[in-house]
């Protein structure tokens, strides 16, 4: 039986265009048209989501349904604990990246005395706060939760004391706080950044893999140094976000589309290469969105053949 065990989390209350929630469905039908066994090969597990408050009235616009996002986080961080405890390998499907910050917090739940290392590929830093974010959308910050910040230097909103409240229970979850280090974050492709963001990454020192960069080192070289910067790290999680490759060579079907991004190929070179590190304890795929798919069903296409390709390599080292 094979220690890979699928979850999907459809949550997009954190997102802020509609459609993400559709995004696993797409990867199944990807799937199907090209006769792939995948979704019936392995085993998985649906986690409950509270996309019921997408027709509520929004209370909190510095963090958008953030009441909703503590369930996600507490939902996918306690299904993310029972694989790990289970010794089997979570790869986790995810709708909008909010939910990210429950992954990491079921990782650190299982493996409470390691240190965890993130490989965040993304257009995207996702470091803020409800103090700092441009639009309230909450997948622009489950690394701020992870990390424990709050960035009031760069304070733009007035955070309302609900929206405090719930923050600090996403913060603080688990029981810890922080769950990850700065030193112990890498990003690669992230160039749509805002100026709060900028500042946490230079004040912390969080290096990020441009795309220009990692093509002027050499893929292997890129992976290499920043497995080098995560060697005190005992384990490592990848978080990929599709949004990392090039909309004009794969499609805008992603909530956040971002130009001059990673071929796919490129893509699916970095993560093959972090998983050989065999330090890999759960890989995530999300922001998959199909309703802005401007070629069909490309971006789920391009994003399935990335997953089995990779769910293949976790296997063979399991």
């Amino acid at each position: 039986m094979s220690k890979i065990k699928l979850l999907e989390i459809r949550s997009e209350i954190a997102a802020g265009t509609r459609g993400a929630s559709l995004g696993i469905d797409a990867l199944r039908v990807a799937s199907l048209n090209i006769g792939s066994a995948y979704f019936s090969k392995y085993t998985s597990s649906r986690i409950a989501d509270r996309n019921d408050l997408l027709w509520e009235q929004i209370a909190t616009p510095s963090a958008i349904r953030i009441e909703g996002l503590v369930e996600v986080y507490q939902n996918v961080s306690e299904s993310v604990l029972s694989v790990l405890r289970e010794g089997n390998f979570p790869v986790v499907l995810a709708a909008d990246h909010a939910s990210a910050g429950g992954t990491i917090i079921g990782i650190k739940k299982a493996f409470p005395n390691k240190r965890l290392g993130v490989v965040w590929i993304d257009a995207h830093g996702d470091l803020h706060s409800p103090y700092t974010s441009p639009t309230g959308n909450m997948h622009g910050m489950p690394l701020a939760t992870a990390l424990g910040v709050n960035n009031e230097n760069c304070q733009v909103n007035t955070v309302k004391d609900i929206t405090l409240e719930k923050w600090n229970e996403l913060k603080n979850m688990g029981e810890m706080s922080p769950k990850i280090l700065p030193e112990d974050l890498v990003f690669f492709g992230v160039r749509d950044t805002e100026e709060p963001e900028n500042y946490l990454m230079n004040k912390y020192g969080i290096k990020n893999y441009t795309v220009s960069e990692t093509r002027q080192l050499g893929l292997k070289a890129a992976v290499g140094a920043a497995l080098e910067k995560l060697s005190a790290c005992d384990i490592i999680y990848i978080s990929f976000d599709v949004d990392s490759m090039d909309p004009d060579v794969v499609s805008y079907g992603t909530g956040t589309p971002v130009k001059d991004g990673f071929k796919p190929e490129e893509a699916q070179e970095i993560i093959r290469l972090l998983v050989e590190s065999k330090k890999i304890v759960t890989f995530e795929m999300v922001e998959i969105n199909p309703t802005l798919d401007n070629k069909c069903n490309k971006m789920a296409e391009t994003a399935f053949e990335i997953l089995e390709q990779t769910t293949r390599l976790i296997e063979n080292n399991l």
